[in-house]
């Protein structure tokens, strides 16, 4: 690829991110919404597989392409109201596994002490809730129009932290779904479940609700 292509490959790339809602969710089956627009721009992904987005962004990204707008990919699963997570701080075993999985830094705490999310950064992903152990995480709606939630999460300071995130753990615009079995993401998702399992374990063990 020459360079005025790739610049006009870049300037694509940046115009579907600003029309995806930057929830960093992963539904989509791509590491954020930033390597999402990359394969969307190189022909590698349809339109449709934005849940947070849902029909309003398949509109907008099939006017902006040229496309024929398509349903929502069921398969990626299906909109939701704009929410944000909550930590029951009373069930909070401090395991760390939520501040992992959150894609934009927006929960925070320490080993064996309680966490907490900030609710101005979190974008509702719900990235945050398969690993807990003890089910203390919560989505709340946070009544906001659909729009307005988008403008909050696309602020210039947010979007630039989570690029800048995406950079840092090197993410790629490949899929995270299907890994093969010796990959390093399956081999990390492997670790998690396992680390979930014990965590349930010793809380049964103690009583407590597995």
């Amino acid at each position: 690829m020459d360079e005025l292509a790739a610049q006009k490959q870049s300037t694509l790339e940046q115009s579907i991110d600003a029309v995806l809602p930057q929830t960093q969710c992963r539904q989509c089956g791509y590491q954020g919404c930033s390597p999402y627009a990359a394969a969307i721009a190189a022909g590698e992904a349809a339109i449709n597989r934005c849940p947070p987005g849902g029909d309003e962004v398949i509109a907008e990204l099939a006017s902006l392409l040229g496309r024929a707008p398509l349903p929502l990919d069921s398969g990626c699963g299906k909109t939701e109201a704009p929410a944000v997570a909550r930590i029951i701080e009373a069930q909070c075993i401090g395991c760390t596994l939520c501040i992992a999985a959150c894609p934009v830094d927006a929960i925070v705490g320490a080993r064996q002490l309680m966490h907490t999310v900030i609710s101005a950064e979190c974008t509702g992903c719900a990235l945050c809730l398969p690993p807990c152990p003890v089910d203390c995480i919560v989505l709340e709606p946070t009544g906001m129009p659909r729009d307005r939630e988008r403008q909050r999460r696309e602020a210039p300071q947010l979007r630039e932290r989570h690029a800048a995130l995406l950079r840092r753990r090197g993410a790629k615009p490949a899929l995270a779904k299907n890994q093969p079995a010796d990959s390093p993401l399956k081999r990390k998702q492997d670790t998690v479940a396992r680390a979930i399992e014990r965590a349930r374990t010793r809380l049964a063990a103690r009583g407590g609700k597995a």
